[in-house]
């Protein structure tokens, strides 16, 4: 810690080998639109792996000074201190600049930022300037495994808030005190993983938290640097979950209040973690059908009450507190590492890792991974700013947000590779994954970036070195086990789901069995029709691809037409449970609705809807998500379609028309 002059002070910092004490003097001359005085850097051996571990995994680079209205030049070469090894010289200089304004534990990357709710009262003032863009999901899809949504970096560094930044990340994360109630995860080898795709995979253990995930590490490196006066008001957040789960262990550490606002439609499981954890003194309040509701009831409590309000992910001490996962994986790791594959839902997670990772070790490639119905990182990248889905899949309900943070969203456009994108059955195969390796069981979200990786190595080819997913939850809801179950093997690709057309004769099934050959059927579903035709709904399990090829081609050669329908989730969720309930009825429009888990939520659609149209299709199949999926038919007139799409909208619950799909006109009609 240097004596500070009246005002902040811009510095080189200086990389030398540790061998002996080094001093050295930087004369700074002034310039007109601020004095710079004389600053002294100390640099002591490196004997504190804790204190200069940053210091001693530096790149070799030419730290890069920015000065306001000044010409830019650059410090002499740094020397790469890593005893034994030399680091590759980054291919493109980081910025390497602090404030000298407070120490460095406190140094923030934003300007200026309060403890309280400024942050947030400054977002809700960006959204009333600026609406958000509103895109769908499936405007940014590209194959499982391909590294898309890479950042335009083509417009260079942002400049001295940058440079100040990325010093203030880096020190504040080795100086957290998240170990106050989160433990050092371990970094597991996965062998069958490992053998499976010919890679080194290392598991970072993440849901062997005291709550089960990484989310306590953010809370309470936030909630630690809160004043006494602000702990004594006590805090407040809104969470499905694990972000609620972190804050209220975190209260108890440090003697405050926490107020906990979640949606109604919460699963279960996370709401009855809290309900024990009530009596050391947190207090849930339900309210609302979305996190949105949620949030803004905390939020406008928090002003009312001067509560302090926690985000989830959109903080920089939030930021901070997930950085230290890097950190870990850093000092865990010995030896070269090929890449991070890192969960995103806000992105505090990846922006923290990728905060501290870069710095030290910018060779390592970061990668985020996103389910491919809830990809706003990946939209907002592409699209160069931050957007707002207008509709998000609630399978992996951990990382289902309709919109990344500001902050989170400047740090992965500047440091992270890009975003690979996974399905619903590879999130479920992953899952029955890490239970055969390690007999655990983990959330979709945490399984989400081991589906990513094993995607990513697929797709390339990757074979040989090592990489790093993050499990980053275990808070499993019981009932939705059932739909692991289901796809796991889907997503592996060894079941496959199909329909095969066949004539209404004597012998026709008979002869279909023996067509199907050794295959082993998993599933089938047959009913006679009055037409000539009749339609077989089947599964088939899988050792090769080639296999269900074969297959394929003795049905076409046998006049059978067959269609493989293992990627329509429309499928998946509902027509295989529909079959034999086959008709055509007059003006029918389908649609796939998104109830809300609460009770009243069916009343409410059919006060919208009945008894002004008849029903004529509803099928409902709970997967323990925030949201219900129900396929509904509704005789809806052409000209009556202006006033349908009206009520449905006015309903408030995100559907979609699939009167068109050609797999419910091959199934239901």
């Amino acid at each position: 810690k240097l004596p500070l002059h009246k005002k902040p002070l811009f510095f080189f910092l200086l990389l030398l080998p540790p061998k002996k004490l080094y001093k050295r003097k930087i004369k700074l001359y002034a310039t007109k639109r601020r004095s710079l005085s004389l600053a002294t850097w100390l640099l002591v051996p490196i004997s504190q792996p804790d204190e200069m571990e940053a210091l001693r995994l530096a790149p070799q680079q030419p730290p890069l000074l920015r000065l306001h209205g000044a010409a830019e030049f650059r410090a002499p070469l740094a020397l790469a201190g890593r005893i034994g090894t030399r680091t590759k010289p980054s291919s493109k200089p980081f910025n390497v600049s602090a404030t000298l304004s407070k120490p460095a534990a406190e140094i923030s990357p934003l300007p200026t930022p309060s403890r309280d709710n400024s942050l947030a009262e400054t977002e809700e003032a960006a959204k009333v300037a600026a609406p958000r863009r509103k895109v769908s999901p499936s405007s940014l899809q590209y194959p499982p495994g391909y590294l898309g949504a890479v950042p335009d970096r083509s417009g260079g560094c942002g400049g001295d808030d940058d440079v100040i930044g990325a010093m203030g990340y880096l020190t504040n994360i080795l100086s957290s005190k998240v170990y106050d109630v989160a433990i050092e995860s371990p970094l597991q080898f996965g062998p069958k993983l490992s053998e499976k795709l010919g890679v080194n995979v290392w598991l970072k253990r993440e849901d062997l938290q005291p709550v089960f995930s990484f989310k306590l590490r953010g809370a309470y490196n936030m909630m630690a640097k809160l004043t006494k006066e602000q702990l004594e008001r006590g805090v407040i957040c809104s969470s499905a979950g694990n972000h609620a789960q972190g804050v209220a262990l975190a209260a108890k550490r440090l003697g405050c209040n926490a107020i906990i606002a979640m949606p109604v439609t919460t699963p279960d499981i996370k709401v009855g973690l809290w309900q024990s954890v009530e009596r050391l003194g947190a207090t849930v309040v339900l309210v609302g059908d979305s996190y949105d509701e949620a949030q803004a009831y905390a939020k406008q409590r928090g002003q009312q009450e001067g509560l302090t309000f926690v985000p989830p992910f959109d903080h920089p001490d939030v930021i901070m507190g997930q950085g230290t996962v890097g950190m870990e994986i850093v000092r865990q790791m010995q030896g070269p590492l090929h890449a991070i594959f890192v969960p995103v839902g806000g992105g505090g997670l990846i922006a923290g890792i990728a905060a501290y990772v870069k710095r030290v070790n910018p060779d390592v490639k970061i990668i985020g991974v996103e389910p491919a119905d809830a990809n706003a990182m990946a939209l907002s990248l592409h699209h160069n700013e931050r957007v707002m889905l207008d509709q998000v899949g609630g399978f992996a309900d951990g990382v289902a947000v309709k919109e990344v943070g500001e902050e989170t969203f400047r740090l992965c456009k500047e440091l992270i590779d890009g975003v690979v994108l996974v399905s619903r059955d590879a999130i479920c195969a992953s899952i029955k994954d890490m239970f055969e390796e390690k007999r655990s069981i983990l959330e979709p979200a945490g399984a989400l970036a081991l589906a990513g990786a094993e995607a990513y190595c697929k797709y390339y080819d990757i074979k040989g070195g090592d990489i790093v997913a993050i499990t980053s939850g275990a808070n499993m809801n019981f009932d939705k086990l059932r739909v692991v179950t289901e796809l796991a093997n889907v997503g592996r690709k060894k079941e496959a789901v199909l329909a095969t057309v066949l004539p209404e004769q004597p012998g026709s099934f008979k002869h279909f069995c023996e067509l199907v050959g050794p295959v082993n059927i998993t599933e089938f579903k047959y009913r006679s029709s009055s037409e000539k035709e009749a339609v077989v709904l089947y599964s088939v399990g899988l050792h090769m691809v080639s296999e269900l090829e074969a297959m394929k081609q003795r049905m076409e050669s046998a006049q059978l037409r067959t269609y493989n329908l293992t990627e329509s989730d429309l499928v998946k969720d509902h027509l295989r449970y529909l079959m034999g309930g086959r008709s055509s009825v007059e003006d029918e429009v389908i649609c796939r609705f998104v109830f809300p888990e609460r009770p009243g939520t069916l009343m409410k659609f059919l006060d919208a809807f009945s008894p002004r149209w008849n029903i004529t299709l509803f099928h409902y199949r709970g997967q323990g998500e925030t949201g219900a999926n129900v396929l509904v038919g509704i005789q809806v007139q052409q000209r009556e379609m202006d006033e349908f799409y009206l009520r449905a909208n006015d309903l408030g619950y995100d559907f979609v028309v699939v009167t068109d799909d050609d797999k419910f006109q091959l199934l239901m009609h």
